[in-house]
């Protein structure tokens, strides 16, 4: 069953089409790939999907229901969280407050008993409290909780962003080039949490230029160049693919 379903995307800027007429399946517990050369389109169609940018056309269905032109929050209230290719943390809070604020999109009480410390407010804040010790626990991070960002090694960084997505309790969870930057050594670590946070339920689309941890990873690969579709098939289908080949390498004249 598709969790999400890009019916005719299309996002222009000025004249020219970051994305143009783009269709896309994303099925229940699934890890897709979304490839293509520097400039494919591949955040553009990650910020029309999250609501950073609305499309100029075209619809973006999420378990049935169209959140085209939803706000931000709204998207990631209904289930739908995201990272970017930029390490966005807060350096100098700590991992265990980092990972806080992405549970927060759900709280339930009203501010005036937050302020107040109710009884009901203080419950919840120990249930978030608990919620992201296990996630820290699940995700490996659990030594360094109190530890400020900005003192964690890249590799923990990259984790820590994922794990603030996570906190939001998402259905789908997009991911934008999470091993950038990554030794290999790192690089098998978020693969393998990756693979862990899929076996949990979560839905992924991930875009990534490691080309041997992407076919390592997804089970399906979507391939994007000059913001259209150009192939979609099977890690083992698109690796011998000759229009990716082309995309990537060029032609022999150029």
């Amino acid at each position: 069953m598709a969790v999400l379903e890009i019916r005719k995307i299309s996002k222009y800027f000025g004249g020219l089409a970051a994305i143009n007429n783009v269709d896309l399946d994303v099925f229940d517990s699934e890890i897709l790939g979304l490839i293509g050369p520097n400039g494919a389109g591949k955040t553009t169609l990650f910020n029309s999907i999250s609501g950073f940018y609305p499309p100029t056309s075209g619809k973006v269905i999420f378990k049935g229901a169209d959140i085209t032109g939803l706000r931000t929050d709204q998207i990631a209230r209904i289930g739908i969280s995201r990272t970017f290719q930029q390490t966005n943390l807060f350096m100098q809070a700590t991992v265990f407050d980092n990972v806080s604020i992405g549970f927060y999109m759900h709280y339930r009480q009203p501010r005036w008993k937050a302020f107040l410390h109710t009884r009901s407010a203080k419950n919840e804040e120990l249930v978030i409290k608990q919620k992201v010790t296990e996630l820290l626990d699940f995700m490996g991070l659990s030594p360094m909780k109190n530890e400020l960002a900005v003192n964690l090694p890249h590799g923990h960084q990259r984790i820590l962003g994922v794990c603030m997505a996570l906190g939001s309790n998402p259905e789908l969870l997009l991911l934008d080039e999470p091993m950038t930057g990554m030794n290999p050594t790192e690089t098998l670590v978020m693969v393998d949490l990756i693979k862990k946070i899929r076996d949990k339920g979560v839905t992924i689309v991930v875009v990534e230029h490691d080309m041997k941890a992407v076919m390592s990873l997804c089970e399906r690969i979507f391939v994007l160049n000059y913001g259209q579709k150009i192939a979609e098939g099977k890690p083992e289908e698109i690796i011998q693919n000759s229009e990716v080949i082309e995309a990537y390498l060029g032609t022999e004249e150029e």
